[in-house]
Protein backbone atom coordinates (compact mmCIF):
# COMPACT_ATOMS: atom_id res chain seq x y z
CA UNK A 1 0.00 0.00 0.00
CA UNK A 2 1.48 3.32 -1.03
CA UNK A 3 0.63 5.70 1.80
CA UNK A 4 2.29 8.67 3.42
CA UNK A 5 1.23 10.28 6.67
CA UNK A 6 -0.37 13.67 6.95
CA UNK A 7 0.44 17.04 8.47
CA UNK A 8 3.06 17.09 11.20
CA UNK A 9 5.16 14.22 9.86
CA UNK A 10 7.05 16.14 7.23
CA UNK A 11 6.08 13.73 4.45
CA UNK A 12 4.72 14.18 0.96
CA UNK A 13 1.26 15.73 0.69
CA UNK A 14 -1.55 13.36 -0.22
CA UNK A 15 -5.33 13.38 -0.69
CA UNK A 16 -7.20 14.55 2.40
CA UNK A 17 -9.05 11.24 2.75
CA UNK A 18 -5.72 9.41 3.22
CA UNK A 19 -4.11 11.83 5.69
CA UNK A 20 -3.54 11.03 9.34
CA UNK A 21 -3.70 14.33 11.25
CA UNK A 22 -0.93 13.47 13.70
CA UNK A 23 -0.42 16.87 15.35
CA UNK A 24 -4.17 17.33 15.89
CA UNK A 25 -4.47 13.91 17.51
CA UNK A 26 -1.57 14.75 19.81
CA UNK A 27 -3.21 18.02 20.85
CA UNK A 28 -6.55 16.25 21.35
CA UNK A 29 -4.99 13.73 23.75
CA UNK A 30 -3.08 16.46 25.59
CA UNK A 31 -6.34 18.37 26.08
CA UNK A 32 -8.19 15.52 27.79
CA UNK A 33 -6.94 16.37 31.29
CA UNK A 34 -7.85 20.05 30.95
CA UNK A 35 -11.61 19.50 30.74
CA UNK A 36 -12.37 19.26 34.44
CA UNK A 37 -15.15 21.84 34.11
CA UNK A 38 -17.08 19.48 31.80
CA UNK A 39 -19.64 16.98 33.09
CA UNK A 40 -18.31 14.28 30.78
CA UNK A 41 -14.95 14.38 32.56
CA UNK A 42 -16.53 13.37 35.86
CA UNK A 43 -18.95 10.89 34.30
CA UNK A 44 -15.94 9.00 32.92
CA UNK A 45 -13.93 8.95 36.16
CA UNK A 46 -14.34 5.16 36.27
CA UNK A 47 -12.22 5.00 33.08
CA UNK A 48 -9.49 7.44 34.12
CA UNK A 49 -6.53 5.04 34.43
CA UNK A 50 -7.61 3.08 31.35
CA UNK A 51 -7.93 6.39 29.49
CA UNK A 52 -4.41 7.37 30.48
CA UNK A 53 -3.10 4.08 29.06
CA UNK A 54 -5.09 4.63 25.84
CA UNK A 55 -3.83 8.18 25.42
CA UNK A 56 -0.21 7.40 26.31
CA UNK A 57 -0.12 4.43 23.94
CA UNK A 58 -1.61 6.47 21.11
CA UNK A 59 1.03 9.17 21.63
CA UNK A 60 3.84 6.62 21.55
CA UNK A 61 2.48 5.06 18.35
CA UNK A 62 2.19 8.53 16.81
CA UNK A 63 5.86 9.11 17.56
CA UNK A 64 5.28 11.69 20.33
CA UNK A 65 6.23 9.78 23.50
CA UNK A 66 7.00 12.95 25.47
CA UNK A 67 3.73 14.76 24.77
CA UNK A 68 2.53 14.01 28.31
CA UNK A 69 4.79 14.89 31.24
CA UNK A 70 6.28 11.65 32.58
CA UNK A 71 6.32 12.80 36.22
CA UNK A 72 2.67 13.82 36.10
CA UNK A 73 1.63 10.52 34.52
CA UNK A 74 3.50 8.49 37.14
CA UNK A 75 2.13 10.59 40.00
CA UNK A 76 -1.42 9.83 38.87
CA UNK A 77 -0.69 6.12 38.36
CA UNK A 78 0.78 5.78 41.85
CA UNK A 79 -2.19 7.66 43.32
CA UNK A 80 -4.39 4.80 42.05
CA UNK A 81 -2.24 2.04 43.63
CA UNK A 82 -3.58 0.16 46.65
CA UNK A 83 -1.47 -1.40 49.40
CA UNK A 84 -2.47 -4.89 48.23
CA UNK A 85 -0.95 -4.24 44.79
CA UNK A 86 -4.14 -3.57 42.85
CA UNK A 87 -4.94 -0.38 40.97
CA UNK A 88 -8.22 1.53 40.97
CA UNK A 89 -9.64 3.58 38.11
CA UNK A 90 -8.84 6.81 39.94
CA UNK A 91 -7.78 7.81 43.46
CA UNK A 92 -10.25 6.39 45.96
CA UNK A 93 -11.70 3.79 43.58
CA UNK A 94 -11.63 0.07 44.38
CA UNK A 95 -8.91 -2.05 42.79
CA UNK A 96 -9.82 -4.09 39.71
CA UNK A 97 -7.98 -6.28 37.22
CA UNK A 98 -8.69 -3.99 34.25
CA UNK A 99 -7.19 -0.94 35.97
CA UNK A 100 -4.29 -2.97 37.34
CA UNK A 101 -3.37 -4.09 33.83
CA UNK A 102 -3.47 -0.49 32.58
CA UNK A 103 -1.30 0.58 35.50
CA UNK A 104 1.30 -2.08 34.69
CA UNK A 105 1.23 -1.24 30.98
CA UNK A 106 1.84 2.44 31.71
CA UNK A 107 4.73 1.62 34.05
CA UNK A 108 6.21 -0.70 31.43
CA UNK A 109 5.83 1.88 28.66
CA UNK A 110 7.58 4.53 30.76
CA UNK A 111 10.23 2.06 32.00
CA UNK A 112 9.18 2.96 35.54
CA UNK A 113 9.34 -0.30 37.50
CA UNK A 114 12.28 1.11 39.48
CA UNK A 115 10.13 4.08 40.52
CA UNK A 116 7.44 1.58 41.55
CA UNK A 117 9.91 -0.14 43.89
CA UNK A 118 10.90 3.21 45.36
CA UNK A 119 7.24 4.03 45.94
CA UNK A 120 6.29 0.60 47.32
CA UNK A 121 8.91 -1.88 48.50
CA UNK A 122 8.33 -5.15 46.67
CA UNK A 123 5.73 -3.35 44.53
CA UNK A 124 6.09 -5.54 41.47
CA UNK A 125 5.70 -8.70 43.56
CA UNK A 126 2.67 -7.24 45.35
CA UNK A 127 0.97 -6.43 42.04
CA UNK A 128 1.76 -9.93 40.79
CA UNK A 129 0.30 -11.50 43.92
CA UNK A 130 -2.83 -9.34 43.70
CA UNK A 131 -3.38 -10.67 40.18
CA UNK A 132 -2.54 -14.25 41.11
CA UNK A 133 -5.05 -14.19 43.97
CA UNK A 134 -7.83 -13.53 41.45
CA UNK A 135 -7.31 -16.85 39.65
CA UNK A 136 -10.01 -19.45 40.28
CA UNK A 137 -8.13 -22.60 41.39
CA UNK A 138 -10.86 -24.84 40.01
CA UNK A 139 -11.51 -23.38 36.55
CA UNK A 140 -8.22 -21.57 35.90
CA UNK A 141 -9.89 -18.33 34.82
CA UNK A 142 -9.67 -14.98 36.63
CA UNK A 143 -12.08 -12.69 38.41
CA UNK A 144 -12.01 -8.95 37.88
CA UNK A 145 -11.98 -8.15 41.59
CA UNK A 146 -12.91 -9.51 45.01
CA UNK A 147 -16.58 -9.71 44.01
CA UNK A 148 -15.85 -12.56 41.63
CA UNK A 149 -17.11 -11.66 38.13
CA UNK A 150 -15.20 -13.82 35.62
CA UNK A 151 -14.46 -13.05 31.96
CA UNK A 152 -11.77 -13.98 29.44
CA UNK A 153 -10.83 -10.27 29.44
CA UNK A 154 -9.56 -10.68 32.99
CA UNK A 155 -7.67 -13.86 32.12
CA UNK A 156 -5.89 -12.12 29.25
CA UNK A 157 -5.20 -9.06 31.39
CA UNK A 158 -3.63 -11.23 34.06
CA UNK A 159 -1.25 -12.92 31.63
CA UNK A 160 -0.50 -9.59 29.94
CA UNK A 161 0.54 -7.82 33.15
CA UNK A 162 2.32 -10.78 34.71
CA UNK A 163 4.38 -11.42 31.59
CA UNK A 164 5.45 -7.75 31.42
CA UNK A 165 6.68 -8.05 35.01
CA UNK A 166 8.29 -11.48 34.55
CA UNK A 167 5.89 -13.10 37.02
CA UNK A 168 3.91 -15.64 34.98
CA UNK A 169 5.12 -18.37 37.34
CA UNK A 170 2.75 -17.03 40.00
CA UNK A 171 -0.30 -18.50 38.23
CA UNK A 172 -1.43 -21.84 36.81
CA UNK A 173 -0.93 -21.29 33.09
CA UNK A 174 -2.09 -24.79 32.12
CA UNK A 175 -5.46 -24.36 33.82
CA UNK A 176 -5.87 -20.91 32.28
CA UNK A 177 -5.24 -22.41 28.84
CA UNK A 178 -7.79 -25.15 29.49
CA UNK A 179 -10.39 -22.51 30.35
CA UNK A 180 -9.70 -20.61 27.12
CA UNK A 181 -10.21 -23.81 25.17
CA UNK A 182 -13.56 -24.31 26.89
CA UNK A 183 -14.63 -20.90 25.50
CA UNK A 184 -13.99 -21.93 21.86
CA UNK A 185 -17.08 -22.21 19.65
CA UNK A 186 -17.97 -24.27 16.57
CA UNK A 187 -17.08 -21.33 14.30
CA UNK A 188 -13.50 -21.25 15.59
CA UNK A 189 -14.03 -18.04 17.55
CA UNK A 190 -14.34 -17.40 21.31
CA UNK A 191 -16.79 -15.95 23.81
CA UNK A 192 -16.58 -14.45 27.31
CA UNK A 193 -17.17 -17.85 28.91
CA UNK A 194 -18.03 -21.42 27.87
CA UNK A 195 -21.07 -21.37 25.56
CA UNK A 196 -21.09 -17.59 25.14
CA UNK A 197 -21.49 -15.95 21.73
CA UNK A 198 -18.39 -15.48 19.60
CA UNK A 199 -17.14 -11.89 19.62
CA UNK A 200 -14.10 -10.22 18.06
CA UNK A 201 -13.05 -8.62 21.34
CA UNK A 202 -13.07 -11.96 23.12
CA UNK A 203 -11.23 -13.54 20.19
CA UNK A 204 -8.42 -11.06 20.79
CA UNK A 205 -8.27 -11.77 24.53
CA UNK A 206 -8.20 -15.53 24.01
CA UNK A 207 -5.77 -15.61 21.09
CA UNK A 208 -3.44 -13.13 22.80
CA UNK A 209 -3.54 -15.08 26.07
CA UNK A 210 -2.73 -18.30 24.21
CA UNK A 211 0.12 -16.49 22.44
CA UNK A 212 1.58 -15.36 25.78
CA UNK A 213 1.17 -18.91 27.11
CA UNK A 214 2.92 -20.33 24.04
CA UNK A 215 -0.15 -22.37 23.03
CA UNK A 216 -1.28 -20.75 19.79
CA UNK A 217 -1.18 -24.28 18.36
CA UNK A 218 -4.53 -24.94 20.04
CA UNK A 219 -6.34 -22.38 17.86
CA UNK A 220 -8.25 -23.59 14.79
CA UNK A 221 -6.42 -20.97 12.77
CA UNK A 222 -8.02 -21.52 9.36
CA UNK A 223 -11.56 -21.53 10.72
CA UNK A 224 -10.95 -18.55 13.00
CA UNK A 225 -9.19 -16.63 10.23
CA UNK A 226 -12.21 -17.15 7.99
CA UNK A 227 -14.61 -15.96 10.72
CA UNK A 228 -12.50 -12.86 11.35
CA UNK A 229 -12.18 -12.02 7.66
CA UNK A 230 -15.98 -12.04 7.41
CA UNK A 231 -16.06 -9.13 9.86
CA UNK A 232 -15.14 -6.69 7.08
CA UNK A 233 -18.09 -4.83 5.57
CA UNK A 234 -18.46 -3.20 2.16
CA UNK A 235 -17.34 0.21 3.46
CA UNK A 236 -14.06 -1.34 4.64
CA UNK A 237 -14.85 -1.18 8.36
CA UNK A 238 -14.93 -4.20 10.66
CA UNK A 239 -17.63 -5.37 13.04
CA UNK A 240 -17.48 -7.42 16.22
CA UNK A 241 -19.91 -10.16 15.24
CA UNK A 242 -22.31 -10.99 12.41
CA UNK A 243 -25.09 -8.52 11.53
CA UNK A 244 -23.57 -5.67 13.57
CA UNK A 245 -22.38 -2.22 12.45
CA UNK A 246 -18.76 -1.44 11.73
CA UNK A 247 -16.74 0.24 14.48
CA UNK A 248 -13.21 1.61 14.30
CA UNK A 249 -12.15 -0.20 17.50
CA UNK A 250 -12.47 -3.53 15.69
CA UNK A 251 -9.65 -2.33 13.47
CA UNK A 252 -7.66 -3.45 16.51
CA UNK A 253 -9.59 -6.42 17.93
CA UNK A 254 -9.90 -8.15 14.55
CA UNK A 255 -6.62 -7.10 12.98
CA UNK A 256 -4.48 -7.89 16.02
CA UNK A 257 -5.89 -11.41 16.04
CA UNK A 258 -5.22 -11.72 12.31
CA UNK A 259 -1.66 -10.53 12.91
CA UNK A 260 -1.09 -13.22 15.55
CA UNK A 261 -2.46 -15.79 13.09
CA UNK A 262 -0.26 -14.39 10.27
CA UNK A 263 -3.38 -13.68 8.20
CA UNK A 264 -3.45 -9.88 7.94
CA UNK A 265 -3.57 -10.28 4.17
CA UNK A 266 -7.05 -11.82 4.51
CA UNK A 267 -8.39 -8.28 5.17
CA UNK A 268 -8.54 -5.54 2.52
CA UNK A 269 -6.03 -3.21 4.17
CA UNK A 270 -6.53 -0.27 1.83
CA UNK A 271 -10.30 -0.18 2.35
CA UNK A 272 -9.87 -0.50 6.11
CA UNK A 273 -7.27 2.29 6.14
CA UNK A 274 -9.69 4.61 4.33
CA UNK A 275 -12.46 3.75 6.79
CA UNK A 276 -10.27 4.47 9.83
CA UNK A 277 -9.09 7.79 8.43
CA UNK A 278 -12.69 8.82 7.72
CA UNK A 279 -13.36 8.50 11.47
CA UNK A 280 -10.96 11.36 12.30
CA UNK A 281 -12.01 14.81 13.39
CA UNK A 282 -9.85 16.74 10.90
CA UNK A 283 -10.06 19.96 12.88
CA UNK A 284 -9.86 19.09 16.59
CA UNK A 285 -8.28 15.63 16.36
CA UNK A 286 -9.29 12.27 17.77
CA UNK A 287 -11.11 9.34 16.17
CA UNK A 288 -14.74 8.21 16.54
CA UNK A 289 -16.38 4.80 16.25
CA UNK A 290 -17.57 5.65 12.74
CA UNK A 291 -17.52 8.70 10.44
CA UNK A 292 -19.41 11.72 11.76
CA UNK A 293 -19.68 10.58 15.38
CA UNK A 294 -18.08 12.19 18.42
CA UNK A 295 -14.44 11.27 19.02
CA UNK A 296 -13.06 9.69 22.21
CA UNK A 297 -9.68 8.44 23.38
CA UNK A 298 -10.76 4.76 23.31
CA UNK A 299 -11.46 4.79 19.58
CA UNK A 300 -8.48 7.05 18.98
CA UNK A 301 -5.92 4.57 20.29
CA UNK A 302 -7.47 1.51 18.65
CA UNK A 303 -7.84 3.28 15.32
CA UNK A 304 -4.20 4.36 15.42
CA UNK A 305 -3.10 0.89 16.56
CA UNK A 306 -5.04 -0.57 13.62
CA UNK A 307 -3.22 1.78 11.26
CA UNK A 308 0.08 0.67 12.79
CA UNK A 309 -0.78 -2.97 12.04
CA UNK A 310 -1.56 -1.82 8.49
CA UNK A 311 1.93 -0.25 8.38
CA UNK A 312 0.69 3.28 7.83
CA UNK A 313 3.88 5.30 7.23
CA UNK A 314 5.34 7.25 10.13
CA UNK A 315 3.65 5.23 12.89
CA UNK A 316 5.61 3.29 15.50
CA UNK A 317 5.24 -0.50 15.28
CA UNK A 318 2.61 -1.89 17.66
CA UNK A 319 2.77 -5.29 19.34
CA UNK A 320 -0.44 -7.15 18.37
CA UNK A 321 -0.41 -9.17 21.61
CA UNK A 322 -0.17 -6.23 24.03
CA UNK A 323 -1.34 -3.09 22.18
CA UNK A 324 1.88 -1.39 23.22
CA UNK A 325 4.88 -0.22 21.20
CA UNK A 326 6.85 -3.25 20.03
CA UNK A 327 10.08 -1.72 21.36
CA UNK A 328 8.55 -1.58 24.87
CA UNK A 329 7.44 -5.21 24.93
CA UNK A 330 10.80 -6.36 23.56
CA UNK A 331 12.51 -4.53 26.41
CA UNK A 332 10.18 -6.00 29.05
CA UNK A 333 10.18 -9.52 27.66
CA UNK A 334 13.86 -9.59 26.82
CA UNK A 335 13.24 -10.29 23.12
Amino acid sequence: MSLVSGPGRGMTAMPAEMQLYVDRHVRYIQSLDTRKDELEYWLTEHLRLNGLYWGLTALHLLGHPDALAREGVLAFVFSCLHEDGGFGAAPGHDAHMLYTVSGVQILATLDAFDELEERMKGGRQKIGQYIANLQDPDTGTFAGDEWGEQDTRFLYGALNALSLMGLLHLVDIEKAVQHIQSCANFDGAYGTSPGAESHSGQVFTCVAALTIAGRLDLVNQEKLGAWLSERQLKNGGLNGRPEKKEDVCYSWWVMSSMAMLNKLHWIDGEKLTKFILQCQDPELGGLADRPGDMVDVFHTVFGIAGLSLLKYPGLVEVDPVYCMPRAVTRRCLGK
